[in-house]
């Protein structure tokens, strides 16, 4: 599968980027918005405010690939704050306390802090020819 699919290791992390920066940006309108969903938002001086606010600023810097080191490391910080407050008092399993979306975006997030951006973004634009344009180099070997 890795002859298949390897070549492609750079697109497929691109996608994965965008999709997962994009859904995160949603769960922010939600709360910032109300929208997609009941029009209930939340208070933008709040905690929860704090989120929609990472959750949707930091989702497009993932998506987009503006800075998505930093911001994937912040989103990730968040989800990692979010399991602890809102679903670890409910039990200690993340699949009984609701909270495996929190975990699966926090080490997803942790992941991308840890790789970078990846081709298909706005920091490969601004790096373009540079040392620092790595995953470009590794896709042509």
């Amino acid at each position: 599968m890795n002859r298949v699919l390897g070549n492609y290791s750079p697109h497929l992390y691109a996608v994965l980027r965008i999709v997962a920066g994009l859904l995160f940006a949603m769960h922010g309108t939600q709360k910032l918005f109300g929208w997609p969903g009941g029009g209930d938002t939340v208070e933008l001086a709040s905690l929860m405010g704090l989120a929609g606010i990472i959750e949707f600023v930091g989702g497009l810097m993932i998506a987009f690939g503006l800075f998505a080191s930093w911001a994937a490391f912040v989103a990730s910080g968040e989800m990692a704050v979010a399991y602890f407050i809102m679903h670890a008092p409910h039990g200690a399993w993340p699949i009984l306390n609701k909270g495996e979306l929190a975990v699966l975006y926090c080490f997803l997030f942790l992941y991308m802090a840890a790789r970078g951006s990846g081709i298909w973004s706005i920091d490969a634009a601004r790096h373009r020819g540079t040392v620092a344009d790595t995953d470009v180099h590794r896709s042509r070997i």
